[in-house]
């Protein structure tokens, strides 16, 4: 005997999904799931195609995270056409590479805390949904949203001198890159004009850190404890153990810190990962074969990323680092708001390595591209902003893409993403009869942590209602909430 609680769409994240919530009579939580339910069939579509179609092809599968996709496919292709995995390319190849994915990484996290996940905190997750939003953020805080508009801004133009333009972008092809940085565009982003330089970039995001430390401080007991679950954690590592986003080995750490995965070759991440399908979703289930279903599933991005490395290279970020380790004294930190947290972490680092680069003379050599004994299959993994990403192809006698197969960041975090809905919805609907418009936030909140790309599509501000319909187990309407 159940009633049936569905969410549609999820708000404020990137693609479409919907939430069921299933209730008994008692208002107990029986069941909860995340639905995705688009189709987007990417693997199919570059079938057929000449393999250095694949850099362009595939990022069209996002519009926020184009880069990611761009990257990930280009180092699966410098294995095949013979240029090695992610330290095979020329040192502007690769440094080129690495400033449009910290420009990628700066853009998409600042997007997201800044226009997504703000509002939750301004105006509280209870807050009025009329001013929960980002006109509302600028109402409230102009300041706050100038900051989020301009560093957005930065993080797009240094996609555009590196990759050619803000959105799918060409600069990125198999064995390395097809452009170098010259000296104007290197002084536009380092020395340009307040607030669109480096050091400003810096500064703000130091700023953006000490805003969710205020809020923290003032929430602290929510914050620790909302969609708070024990995971494991995996990410690429840098071979010591240094926390990199373009290249690495593969590591994971269970939910005391004991690594379950370590010094892994992702070109062989099949031995290590297995994905389960589902009936009721279009997003596969990944987990480590090892631990199988049950024990195995994992989470990705900021949260785990700073779980699982040793250090951030770059000083401002490992000060921060530092002081977020020392808040779970080390171990592991399992609490999904704090996504947050460590996603601000990554836009200082990301900040710091790009000042770093633009002062980098090898960034404007002419040694582009590195090719060698053509392989018939590759592999490539990269740190997108939302967590790991799969991407591997082989090729046919013609040149031609015969297999693909992608794990996106979003579906590696599937299971805890469902996780933090049924805990939400636990804390926030159990023995409640009456649907409220903070219940329903509320488990968006859980899911917004994550910064999931649903389908890898975009979507609009004012164009994505949420309808609830709460029925009895005869299919009676009892309650029905709309908001657009």
């Amino acid at each position: 005997m159940t009633k049936k609680i569905t969410i549609e769409p999820v708000t404020r994240v990137e693609g479409h999904g919907k939430v069921t919530i299933y209730m008994d009579d008692n208002g107990n939580i029986r069941d909860s799931r995340l639905h995705i339910v688009e189709f987007r069939g990417f693997e199919r579509f570059v079938q057929g195609r000449p393999y250095w179609e694949a850099p362009v092809l595939v990022q069209r599968l996002c519009g926020i995270c184009p880069v990611s996709h761009h990257l990930a496919a280009a180092k699966a292709l410098d294995v095949i056409v013979g240029a090695g995995t992610g330290d095979g390319l020329t040192k502007v190849g690769e440094k080129m590479r690495r400033l449009m994915h910290y420009g990628q990484f700066f853009q998409s996290h600042v997007l997201h805390f800044f226009h997504l996940s703000s509002p939750d905190f301004l105006f509280g997750i209870d807050g009025d949904p009329a001013l929960r939003n980002i006109v509302g953020v600028a109402q409230e805080n102009r300041e706050l949203a100038i900051q989020g508009v301009m560093m957005r801004k930065y993080g797009q133009e240094v996609i555009r001198v590196t990759a050619g333009k803000k959105i799918h972008g060409t600069g990125a092809i198999p064995g390395g890159i097809n452009k170098n940085l010259s000296i104007e565009e290197r002084d536009e982003l380092l020395n340009g004009p307040d607030p669109l330089n480096a050091d400003k970039m810096v500064e703000w995001a130091q700023a953006a850190i000490d805003f969710f430390k205020h809020y923290h401080m003032n929430n602290k007991a929510m914050v620790d404890t909302f969609a708070e679950f024990p995971s494991n954690h995996l990410s690429l590592v840098r071979k010591d153990g240094a926390f990199d986003i373009y290249h690495g080995v593969l590591r994971a750490v269970d939910p005391e810190g004991n690594k379950i995965l370590d010094d892994v070759d992702y070109q062989e991440y099949y031995k290590y990962i297995e994905e389960e399908v589902r009936s009721w979703s279009y997003m596969k289930f990944p987990y480590l074969k090892h631990l199988g279903k049950e024990k195995g599933w994992y989470r990705v991005g900021p949260l785990a990323r700073l779980n699982t490395c040793d250090f951030i290279p770059t000083p401002l970020a490992q000060k921060a680092f530092e002081e977020f380790k020392a808040y779970t004294n080390g171990k592991p930190n399992n609490m999904s708001l704090h996504y947050h947290w460590a996603r601000l972490i990554e836009v200082l680092h990301c900040a710091e390595e790009i000042r770093n680069l633009l002062q980098d003379p090898d960034l404007q050599n002419d040694d582009l591209v590195v090719k060698g004994t053509k392989q018939k299959e590759g592999v490539g993994v990269i740190e997108a902003p939302r967590g790991t990403l799969f991407h591997h192809y082989r090729i046919d006698d013609n040149d031609l893409i015969e297999m693909a197969n992608l794990i996106v960041s979003t579906t590696n975090n599937n299971e805890p993403m469902n996780r933090a809905v049924n805990k939400t919805a636990n804390d926030v609907m159990k023995g409640q009869q009456e649907i409220t418009e903070p219940m329903m936030n509320a488990v968006e909140v859980a899911i917004r942590a994550y910064d999931p790309c649903l389908s890898c599509a975009t979507h609009a501000l004012g164009q994505m209602p949420l309808e609830v319909t709460l029925m009895n187990v005869k299919g009676e309407v009892v309650d029905k909430k709309f908001k657009s």
